[in-house]
């Protein structure tokens, strides 16, 4: 054992043409980035196997290569154009879990439903199984079959590059004519900043509204508080979540990261973040604490974090702790 009992090692398995058929994904545009970075954030990505008729999805092959995936070409075995991908995915991800048991985490990326079997056989045998597809073509059974699902979407770094390029021109209009115009620029200047400060404010309200608590982490965490007889950690709070609802993420609802959901648990008076140590925690709103955790109540020992705090010093959940 190398003593890292925590960092889980996980095997990656592609059903390549369910990924980018009818998905809004092409071959083309496929990047596995983002979500290889949300697996990592989990442990070791140990294997990396990709399936398909590769002559299909040629333009697809030197990405893979960037980020080691192994393609297993499943050349058709029907007039139609059928392939057996999926049954040489299913064998070869079994094989894998009876052969190697330091392998504890099954990533399956596909949508569809015919992996349900397979990811109770997985789960059956104490492997934690993860789904990675794209949202509008996966099946919702396949989605509960899992531990956990990662939604894939499609990149947009050209619309994104585009509107810094925008942003780009727009401050070197701004200087230029600054430049020219001297103290007539400064105050065109200051006009046109009083001019956007408006609409940022009303974006900003805007956005603001878009965040709303979701109801089953208001659920658990009121279940989780009323049955613990002390801290819960915000790790647990997590897990708990996504067991009951495998494709649960804050982001959807307007929080950037799962602390800033729990700031607003907390004002709204469901529980209330606590410092013991270097670790965060969660108590009832109404928990009696003292300097021990466990005396007067609102003690001035344990105190909720401001939000600056709260985004240097509070553990995300997704990260794993030190034993």
């Amino acid at each position: 054992m190398n003593g890292r009992t925590n960092e889980h090692r996980i095997a990656l398995f592609l059903d390549f043409e369910n990924l980018v058929t009818n998905t809004g994904i092409s071959a083309a545009n496929f990047d596995l980035q983002p979500s290889l970075d949300r697996l990592l954030e989990k442990g070791k990505v140990v294997f990396r196997r990709a399936y398909c008729d590769w002559q299909r999805f040629s333009e697809a092959k030197l990405g893979l290569h960037r980020f080691g995936v192994e393609l297993v070409d499943v050349p058709p075995s029907t007039r139609a154009g059928k392939n057996g991908a999926d049954m040489r995915l299913v064998i070869d991800a079994l094989e894998l879990c009876y052969a190697r048991e330091s392998i504890d985490t099954f990533v399956i990326a596909s949508g569809d439903s015919d992996f349900c079997p397979l990811a109770y056989k997985l789960r059956e045998n104490g492997r934690t199984v993860i789904g990675l597809a794209v949202k509008e073509s996966t099946s919702p059974l396949f989605v509960n079959a899992c531990d956990e699902f990662i939604y894939l979407r499609p990149r947009q770094r050209s619309s994104d590059k585009s509107e810094k390029e925008k942003d780009k021109d727009k401050s070197r209009h701004g200087a230029a004519e600054e430049a020219g115009h001297g103290k007539r620029g400064r105050h065109g200047r200051e006009a046109r900043g009083k001019a956007e400060a408006a609409p940022a404010a009303s974006s900003g309200k805007s956005h603001g509204s878009k965040t709303e608590v979701p109801a089953i982490a208001r659920e658990v965490v009121r279940n989780l508080l009323a049955r613990a007889t002390g801290p819960v950690n915000p790790s647990l709070i997590k897990e708990t979540i996504v067991r009951k609802e495998p494709d649960f993420d804050e982001s959807e609802y307007g929080f950037p990261t799962f602390a800033k959901l729990l700031a607003a648990l907390e004002q709204e008076g469901v529980l209330r973040r606590i410092q013991q140590g270097r670790q965060w925690y969660v108590v009832g709103a109404d928990a009696d604490l003292g300097a021990d955790g466990k005396g007067k109540k609102h003690g001035h020992a344990a105190h909720a974090p401001d939000e600056e705090e709260d985004l240097e010093s509070y553990p995300d959940p997704d990260e794993d702790e030190a034993v």
